[in-house]
């Protein structure tokens, strides 16, 4: 089914508010399922895989592994993604500062695809990017590459690992020159480009976005299970039957 980016970023918040979570912000987990559907990568059914992680995890603060001069690793205990990355990103710039070069090793996180949007955000602050993570399923390796003075990143994918990391762990490298992929881009079995990302948006903002009928269903239905159950238990504590 076509729905609106407003329609989306709505129901989203509203799922992402009856999940009470003390860590991530409402507002920018819808923007970026959003902003990952206009891309045509599925943001809405990445958003529903995340639910159960999002519902059942800890909130507690993410741990700083190690740290040093240009790089940190930090342990994400199994989270999603979604809930973390804006603050990491944000350290990760502050640490950064005058840095040619910053890297950011995540261990243990999930939903990697709902990176995207933050990722792309870079590029507004002359940031370049390439990001990359192995997969338990086909394709076996991303590698997303947003290079300074393009608005959409090219997203190489792999047929076979490429790293020899966890495949729950992901690794941002931000620089204030381009990455040369020359060497990692040699095996890759099929592309995004920038240019196809690009007409992809242009296309959902002119003539609404796709959203497969299964997975916009799953999606209002876990928006409005957990505001059924927030008004419940509302009521029953207000005196109501």
């Amino acid at each position: 089914m076509i729905v609106s980016r407003n329609e989306i970023v709505t129901t989203v918040y509203k799922a992402f508010v009856g999940m009470h979570r003390e860590v991530g912000e409402a507002d920018l987990v819808a923007t970026m399922v959003a902003e990952l559907q206009m891309a045509g990568l599925d943001g809405v059914r990445h958003f529903n895989n995340a639910s159960p992680y999002i519902l059942t995890e800890k909130d507690i603060p993410i741990d700083i592994v190690q740290q040093e001069k240009g790089s940190i690793l930090l342990d994400l205990q199994g989270s999603s993604l979604v809930c973390h990355l804006p603050a990491v990103i944000d350290y990760a710039l502050e640490e950064m500062g005058d840095l040619e070069h910053y890297e950011i090793y995540l261990r243990n996180c999930h939903n990697r695809w709902l990176a995207y949007s933050e990722l792309v955000n870079l590029a507004a602050k002359g940031i370049a990017c390439l990001a990359k993570w192995d997969n338990g399923s086909a394709p076996k390796h991303t590698l997303f590459t947003l290079n300074q003075g393009f608005v959409y990143p090219d997203i190489y994918f792999f047929d076979k690992p490429q790293a020899n990391y966890n495949t729950n762990d992901m690794v941002i490298k931000l620089a204030t020159a381009n990455f040369d992929i020359e060497q990692d881009i040699q095996h890759f079995n099929h592309k995004i480009s920038t240019d196809e990302l690009f007409v992809t948006h242009q296309r959902a903002w002119k003539e609404g976005i796709y959203v497969a009928d299964e997975q916009w269903e799953m999606l209002k239905k876990t928006a409005t299970a957990i505001l059924v159950e927030n008004s419940e238990a509302s009521s029953k504590g207000a005196g109501g039957v």
